[in-house]
């Protein structure tokens, strides 16, 4: 019998997590088996869902939509097989379609490679870094498409191989990770081992490129990241670069010196450069930075996607309605916020809402732990709080 839907279902105080080790395929089957029955309904769900998968795959059933599929699968054959290998033990484990689980992955340019309009919802995240002595913390709240609502799991992968994988060469990777129903790591909140912690926000260009690497690619791929040297090489992706973009907040644990927060704005590789736009902001001991869904700082062409510029806007003036937040207290009272007079609330939880806050994170960098809420932060206890485990 099928899990109801999460419309019906409500929101449950529930995230599973799997512990689990070996290749990259291994791993990948390991997910797809574990969590089966909820990547089936997963996808079941998505296919009915307007302006979801159901348009991504009418735009894959279209000759210039194959193109751009098969330019951008050989792109990372040829620089993360290692990767699309995972993706192919999830969708075997599963036993779903690869070719739907990758639609995902590549979302919004499968619609531009087929020149489709590109779907406008006011999808995407908030992020907040607040750098104060003894109150280093980034907090996130992970809001989707309102059928995401409880699918979602975490993933602690240990990841060793004989050789070394794909274009940097990894070896080993070791990562515990939020994940989406059916997605690779890396697309939501995570840390490695390294001590690299971060946390999206999606961003939408309006010239997306296939035959690139999807951002969800390249996230994953941050998971390997040893430093924030390594991290900037990965972003920029160079002798290929992204398709699309996203915001990347982020800290390492153990680095020396000063705490610093970067936030880095990547945009789609241009046509004269083989590499990602990239846009970097320090957050010094001292400061603090929000981030929700729209380039700030970056001049790049946005399309018109008229729902999430609002949603992007409303919500950057909310946190900027309060005095600049100094601990974990303010964090969790900015997260929870529902006051915006228009309704489009940091803390997205109303019947109606088309997009809703599935998960809200915080990391504590100085007492090294995670936090992950399944509702309001303000109002909640967290779920679970998960030790952050460093490589010694």
């Amino acid at each position: 019998m099928p899990i109801p839907s999460s419309g019906n279902l409500g929101r449950r105080n529930c995230i599973p997590i799997l512990y689990t080790k070996g290749t990259h395929y291994e791993v990948g089957y390991d997910v797809g088996r574990t969590f089966s029955g909820l990547i089936q309904n997963f996808l079941e769900e998505a296919e009915s869902t307007p302006g979801y998968l159901g348009e991504y795959l009418e735009a894959y059933n279209t000759p210039e939509g194959q193109k751009g599929y098969e330019d951008t699968l050989n792109c990372l054959k040829t620089n993360f097989p290692q990767y699309v290998d995972e993706l192919k033990g999830t969708a075997e484990g599963a036993n779903v379609p690869f070719y739907k689980l990758f639609l995902l992955h590549m979302d919004n340019i499968i619609l531009s490679a087929a020149e489709k309009k590109l779907i406008d919802h006011p999808t995407g995240c908030s992020t907040i870094c607040i750098n104060e002595k003894g109150q280093e913390l980034l907090g996130h709240t992970e809001d989707a498409l309102a059928l995401t609502l409880n699918y979602y799991y975490f993933v602690s992968a240990h990841i060793i191989t004989d050789k070394p994988q794909g274009k940097w060469g990894v070896k080993e990777e070791k990562f515990t990770s939020l994940c989406y129903a059916g997605h690779l790591p890396g697309y939501t909140m995570s840390y490695n081992h390294h001590g690299l912690v971060f946390s999206i926000n999606t961003l939408v260009a309006k010239n997306l490129k296939t035959g690139k690497t999807p951002r969800h690619f390249i996230t994953r791929a941050l998971l390997s990241a040893e430093n924030f040297a390594q991290a900037q090489q990965i972003l920029r992706d160079r002798g290929c670069g992204a398709g699309d973009g996203c915001s990347i907040n982020m800290t390492f644990i153990k680095q020396e010196g000063d705490r610093l927060f970067h936030n880095v704005e990547m945009g789609p590789a241009t046509a004269k450069e083989a590499e990602s736009q990239l846009n970097i902001l320090t957050v010094s001991p001292g400061e603090c930075s929000f981030h929700t869904n729209s380039y700030l700082r970056m001049k790049l062409e946005e399309p018109d996607n008229k729902k999430m510029f609002e949603s992007s806007v409303a919500r950057m003036e909310t946190f900027r309605k309060y005095k600049p937040p100094k601990n974990e207290e303010d964090l969790k009272q900015m997260l929870s916020d529902r006051t915006h007079v228009n309704g489009i609330d940091v803390f997205r939880d109303a019947k109606t809402d088309y997009v809703k806050t599935i998960a809200v994170g915080i990391f504590n960098i100085t007492e090294k732990t995670w936090s992950l809420y399944s509702d309001s932060p303000r109002q909640n206890d967290p779920l679970v709080v998960l030790p952050l485990q460093l490589k010694k």
